[in-house]
């Protein structure tokens, strides 16, 4: 088993969890804040001042009231902001580092407009820092490895079908609070990000999360979405798509079972088919995956954190 090592902070999984549940005291914010500059009375801040590959930054806004336009760049992508739901001066937005962006500086830039004309800004510099990914060595199908030329065109077509879907930004947020995990259980799941080595080939890193449960386990939407994909694709078996809204999408593939159809609008939570062992697989799992403005992230990063458990009697002594 492979096991990703990413780096996540304390202070990270404090902030998602503040994030999604409307948590947003200003000490949290000044702790974690990554420095920004602004004009025309606008305020930016960012979960932290640095970011892997492969992770999830928050963005508020603050001072945006009697803005009626706005919107923000990163990486050549654009990132869209809604307004908070109890504050009407606060936009928010998620920022995500795909598992492939150069580690560097990375600069979000934030514009604003009035009605009238008048316009604002915010920079940003967020330091971006290498993933700490494993290299997977998989045996399968051979199928799957050297396509012959018509299954070769169907993944093809595949691909640029869900990278037109990704590329999409429905304006509306579809989802209201916490994300959840898809399956039952406690979170657990591994090869995010993971350098893969198919029959001696190398192929593109694992965007997803494996979770690993038996065929036949009922697989939930982690949040309310709108399904965009419904249907068998040739590496990812059945396979669901969810477009949460704002550019925010999550992918549910190798099922064995799909319970939805495009265009249906799921709850969270809801039953979106059963685990399997379709397409290229080594055996029965949910792969998991997250995409915010076309960045592939890790889906854990989206979940609140887990409490802390309450320790009891003497604390063990940690070998050195």
């Amino acid at each position: 088993m492979y096991v990703v090592r990413a780096k996540w902070t304390k202070w990270a999984w404090i902030f998602s969890a503040a994030f999604l549940l409307g948590l947003w005291p200003a000490a949290l914010r000044a702790q974690v804040s990554a420095p920004a500059t602004c004009s025309g009375g606008l305020e930016l801040k960012l979960s932290a001042p640095e970011s892997a590959q492969g992770t999830l930054l928050h963005v508020e806004l603050s001072n945006s009231a009697g803005f009626t336009e706005v919107q923000g760049e990163w990486a050549g992508k654009e990132v869209p902001f809604w307004l908070d739901a109890t504050d009407p001066k606060i936009r928010r937005s998620l920022l995500g580092v795909d598992l492939e962006q150069p580690p560097g500086i990375g600069k979000l830039v934030v514009t604003a407009k009035r009605e009238n004309g008048e316009s604002a800004s915010c920079t940003a510099d967020v330091n971006i820092t290498a993933g700490h990914f494993v290299v997977e060595k998989l045996a399968v199908d051979e199928k799957f490895v050297q396509p012959n030329p018509e299954d070769q065109k169907r993944a093809e077509q595949e691909t640029k079908r869900l990278h037109e879907i990704y590329a999409g930004r429905t304006p509306e947020k579809y989802w209201n609070g916490a994300f959840r995990f898809p399956v039952a259980g406690p979170r657990q799941g591994t090869n995010f990000g993971s350098r893969r080595v198919f029959n001696g080939v190398a192929r593109p890193p694992h965007s997803g999360l494996d979770i690993h449960a038996g065929t036949g386990t009922p697989v939930h939407a982690s949040q309310r979405g709108k399904v965009a994909l419904a249907g068998n694709l040739y590496y990812a078996g059945n396979a669901v798509l969810l477009d949460h809204g704002q550019g925010v999408y999550t992918f549910y593939c190798h099922l064995s079972k799909i319970n939805v159809k495009e265009g249906d609008m799921v709850d969270a939570g809801g039953l979106l088919g059963l685990v399997g062992a379709t397409g290229r697989v080594t055996g029965p799992h949910l792969h998991w995956g997250l995409e915010v403005n076309e960045a592939r992230v890790n889906p854990l990063q989206i979940l609140p954190a887990v409490p802390a458990r309450k320790k009891s009697g003497a604390a063990k002594k940690i070998p050195q």
